[in-house]
């Protein structure tokens, strides 16, 4: 899709088949697929994968119910990885990955290289732990407070990011979250969430949880990636991650939180090159 263009010339590229739209940078290189987490899309990994596409092949995905990837009814990690291994599958017969998932994407990752090892050449996993993480976000109050934005009665965003500002204090929080509202002509009043807001927020409990999938310890190299000031990896998470990849490497960052590519996007940087060993 990418072939014969530069670098930094994005192509954009819908899957019917799979339902998920994916943007990919550069023409030279291994292969790398990033993964957002929840609340977010492809696009927001655009800053590290511009850097990385001077010598790598990069491939945004939009996830299942986010950015410009179909919606459905339920939600589960496993059809999610299923859905990103057929995309992945599409590009080419014999193609491995470097897979790298924040949070949400994450945990699609992890079920991705569980389940389908012979894509990923090796995995980077960004704050977030094969355990249930419920009684540690703040998502349940986000939720909350996107869908208590009227859009019937919507005038502007800075209507939005004042409704929102009542549960997340946060404006870099809340500008994040604003990003997936969307003008729309066909709406009621103009206004509609891009994500699937309603079955997100319906589903978060299963959002938090890890699956049991039954599957046999990946063999490949592993980094694993903590914001020193989120609570997403904990030292007792430890066996956990070691039983399903016991090939992990822990690196904590310090000065970053759980958004841990934006807060410290060069370290990141960084960390990413020498990984892909780029």
């Amino acid at each position: 899709m990418a072939h014969g263009l530069l670098a930094t010339a994005p192509v954009n590229a819908g899957a019917p088949e799979h339902g998920l739209f994916s943007t990919q940078l550069g023409t030279t290189g291994p292969r790398v697929v990033f993964l957002h987490g929840l609340f977010g899309q492809g696009k927001n990994w655009n800053t590290i994968a511009k850097a990385l596409s001077e010598s790598a092949r990069v491939m945004l995905v939009d996830l299942p119910n986010h950015g410009q990837s179909a919606w459905t009814d339920h939600f589960s990690y496993p059809e999610m990885a299923g859905r990103v291994a057929g995309l992945l599958k599409a590009q080419g017969e014999g193609e491995r990955y470097a897979v790298v998932g924040h949070s949400m994407g994450g945990k699609v990752a992890m079920t991705l290289a569980l389940h389908e090892p012979e894509l990923v050449e090796r995995l980077c996993v960004v704050d977030v732990s094969p355990v249930t993480t419920a009684e540690i976000t703040d998502f349940d109050t986000f939720f909350h407070g996107m869908r208590a934005i009227d859009l019937e009665t919507l005038t502007d965003r800075r209507d939005a990011d004042s409704q929102l500002a009542t549960y997340v204090r946060d404006p870099s929080i809340r500008g994040f979250l604003l990003q997936n509202l969307r003008r729309d002509n066909s709406a009621s009043n103009g206004w509609r969430w891009q994500m699937n807001l309603a079955m997100l927020g319906d589903h978060l409990d299963e959002m938090s949880d890890w699956p049991d999938l039954e599957a046999r310890p990946y063999e490949g190299p592993v980094l694993w990636l903590a914001g020193a000031e989120s609570p997403y990896v904990q030292p007792e998470y430890a066996a956990a991650m070691r039983a399903h990849f016991p090939r992990v490497q822990l690196v904590t960052i310090k000065g970053a939180g759980h958004w841990v590519h934006s807060e410290q996007p060069q370290v990141f940087l960084a960390i990413m090159r020498r990984f892909l060993r780029l």
